[in-house]
């Protein structure tokens, strides 16, 4: 076999790095067997790989050597580490996935092809390659969650490498990597890991801001010396004093923490460095909060800015004390207080229980959390209409800014700040979600687009007939509530879409001379419009209906082939010709009323067929139908039912004296006749006389007529009208 040396020398006179060490450091912690493995999967990467250089010039095998080693510094097992190895030989090499199956086993085959982009697929855009990338990794990473520590390894390798990167490639990735990277790392409790790729990525994304804030740090950080020697002696005192063993550590923010603080809350830099941070660490829970006392005596806490992520971790199992004291001369101590296990998890997050909790089926409160949000990850991965609506929604959920609050019955629900009543509906359980009509806060009755504060209780009141309102996607926050009600809709459009495919289709056969009964007869041979919708390359007749109901697919051209003939007649495409097509007005989002005429019950009506929407409705003396008259096989016949049920929007022109109270006089007469304000605006025309539009709800033009002539009786108003266009 074809090995190149075991020696592989790091740019820029690093340290050299060999296999006899990474074997070395696992030596420590694994079988003599495991680690024979890790060297025979060395060996088989090295052969792959043969040949092929990094961008630097170095060998291609130092890179994963380099990943196996960061997966060896969080102890992992060796199969994570064999996987590490064999990363890329998948995606850069002609090795198959069975090969690596049948020399290593199934498990690490499916870790490997879990890190491994798809090569093979064509992808429009960068973007949506990327997506879809990232929504095979997630997907590998529900089924094992160890995908995802080989790709942030594989990714701070790559980013402390990323020098010499051109420098648009250096931004996208280092842009990438503050996105998804670093959030992900977060949320499994990663937090070594988390800050480096931050630094790194702010480094490259931002080099020259990064540069100026480090030698910033520098140079204030000896004036920081003897502050912090003196509050660090102090705390270590008074646990002495009170016989509490414990270590007391200064901390320092990172680069792009301060960063965000100082833009997000517009701070100089003196504002933000001079606050002091310290961590203790010390043996058990019950010592935690003894601590937290000590340090409340010592100094004075700041109120409302001590935090309890003990008795409520945070999402990615982080816990700890903190709070913040005025310390001497006044500045600001951060204390962090938490136990040697804690300070592990905190650190390492879920790979910190990877040795301790028995395979796949661990119970650690990481562990646990991190499954509970991959089960999630799934739920919306199946919602989603493409992978890049996935990934949109992912990194929804990789920003939470916690806010806890309680069910009925005492159980802590945490969301991302700024959820409302809707999101906590779809984290109690999706069927709650698709149901709920309205939500009490701490007993009282509150829209369900309340946001919600930490410490309330929640309760959701559903209804068996409710569904998701379209609105609620303007302000629901979390990916599980959004992907949620899009795939409602999108579910709800597409019966809608085929429910008026089928009239379409009705109307063309009837318009080519087909009798009511024979159309019926040939629109339901199903057989028959299954085969026609196969020639298009769908795979059910729904999809045909549906495509025509959508617009992207004349019913005309269907239905001649349902009657097996393809000639165009002297009919148009559309299905002009026959019994128009009813308009209920419960059509749904396929039949959409044109906003420049706003048609309502009782005028006369054209309908505008418009690819992926559907059909438009325009009032036949509308201006804008004009725009259209060059395409008559987009027109269809229209007319309203008899008995419409519904309400519709129409726009009033109102012009008033200008005098005190005139616009409250005049929505209090639209609301006795019935009618709701959705919009107003107004328009000063001169000192004396105002004019102002009203979009207003009516049933039809007969209950239009009656708000004209109501409001017509008003002393103040001079004209009315109602708009169009």
């Amino acid at each position: 076999m074809a090995v190149i040396s075991e020696q592989i020398a790091k740019p820029d006179s690093e340290p050299r790095l060999l296999i006899s060490d990474l074997c070395r450091q696992l030596d420590s912690y694994l079988d003599a067997d495991q680690v024979r493995e890790v060297y025979r999967a060395y060996l088989f990467s090295a052969e792959a790989h043969e040949g092929q250089q990094r961008v630097s010039g170095e060998p291609y095998i130092y890179h994963p050597l380099a990943v196996a080693q960061i997966l060896a510094d969080m102890r992992m097992d060796y199969k994570s580490i064999t996987a590490a190895i064999l990363h890329d030989v998948i995606e850069d090499t002609g090795t198959a996935k069975e090969q690596i199956a049948k020399a290593f086993g199934e498990e690490v085959a499916e870790l490997v092809d879990g890190v491994s982009k798809l090569t093979q697929i064509t992808f429009e855009s960068q973007a949506e390659a990327q997506a879809e990338n990232f929504r095979k990794m997630m997907l590998a990473m529900v089924r094992d969650i160890r995908v995802i520590l080989i790709k942030l390894a594989d990714r701070l390798h790559n980013m402390r490498t990323l020098g010499v990167m051109p420098p648009a490639k250096r931004r996208r990735i280092a842009r990438e990597t503050l996105d998804i990277y670093a959030p992900i790392a977060n949320r499994l409790g990663m937090n070594n890991m988390r800050l480096e790729l931050e630094d790194l990525g702010f480094s490259a994304y931002y080099p020259m801001r990064a540069r100026i804030l480090a030698e910033a740090v520098k140079r204030a950080r000896g004036n920081r010396k003897e502050i912090l020697s003196k509050i660090e002696t102090a705390i270590k005192a008074r646990l002495e004093h009170d016989g509490i063993p414990g270590h007391v550590h200064s901390r320092e923010k990172h680069l792009l923490s301060l960063y965000q603080k100082m833009r997000g809350k517009r701070l100089s830099f003196n504002d933000v460095f001079d606050v002091y941070a310290f961590r203790v660490v010390v043996e058990n829970v019950d010592t935690c909060y003894r601590v937290l006392g000590v340090v409340h005596s010592l100094y004075k806490p700041v109120p409302g800015r001590f935090k309890d992520y003990i008795a409520i971790p945070k999402s990615n199992g982080y816990q700890s004390l903190h709070t913040v004291l005025f310390g001497p001369y006044g500045v600001p101590i951060e204390v962090q207080i938490r136990t040697d296990d804690m300070d592990r998890v905190a650190e390492s997050g879920i790979a910190a229980h990877w040795l301790y909790k028995g395979g796949d089926d661990g119970t650690g409160g990481a562990h646990a959390r991190a499954r509970e949000w991959l089960r999630e990850l799934l739920e919306m991965q199946k919602h989603a209409g493409n992978s890049l609506e996935f990934l949109e929604n992912v990194k929804i959920d990789l920003f939470p800014d916690e806010v806890y609050v309680f069910t009925p019955r005492g159980k802590i629900m945490e969301l991302p700040r700024g959820a409302t009543a809707v999101d906590f509906a779809y984290a109690v359980h999706t069927d709650v979600g698709n149901t709920c009509i309205a939500a009490k806060i701490d007993r009282r009755l509150a829209p369900l687009r309340t946001p919600l504060l930490n410490g309330q209780t929640v309760e959701i009141i559903t209804a068996p007939g409710a569904h998701p309102n379209p609105s609620w996607l303007n302000f629901a926050v979390t990916g599980k509530a959004r992907s949620n009600i899009r795939h409602y809709l999108k579910n709800l459009r597409r019966e809608e879409a085929v429910s008026l495919g089928r009239r379409l289709l009705d109307k063309s056969l009837l318009s080519l001379g087909v009798a009511a009964a024979e159309s019926s007869e040939a629109r339901l041979n199903e057989t028959r419009l299954g085969e026609i919708a196969a020639s298009y390359g769908m795979k059910t007749a729904d999809d045909l209906l549906e495509d025509i109901g959508l617009g992207n697919r004349m019913p005309m051209l269907a239905a001649r082939r349902l009657l097996g003939s393809d000639e165009a007649g002297e009919v148009s495409a559309s299905g002009g010709g026959g019994a128009p097509l009813v308009i209920k007005g419960t059509e749904g989002m396929v039949v959409n009323f044109a906003k420049c005429c706003r048609p309502i019950p009782g005028d006369r009506i054209v309908g505008f067929v418009s690819a992926g929407r559907g059909i438009i409705i325009h009032a036949e003396n509308c201006k804008n139908i004009a725009d259209f008259r060059s395409r008559p096989d987009k027109w269809v016949d229209v007319e309203w039912e008899r008995e419409v049920s519904g309400e519709f929007t129409a726009e009033l022109r109102v012009e008033v004296a200008n005098q005190r109270g005139v616009l409250a006089t005049v929505a209090a007469a639209i609301a006795d006749m019935g009618s709701n304000i959705e919009n107003v605006g107004i328009e000063e025309r001169d000192g004396l006389n105002t004019s102002i539009a009203f979009t207003i709800t009516v049933h039809d033009r007969k209950h239009l007529a009656r708000v004209m002539r109501r409001i017509r009786h008003i002393p103040l108003v001079l004209r009315i009208s109602r708009a169009k266009s």
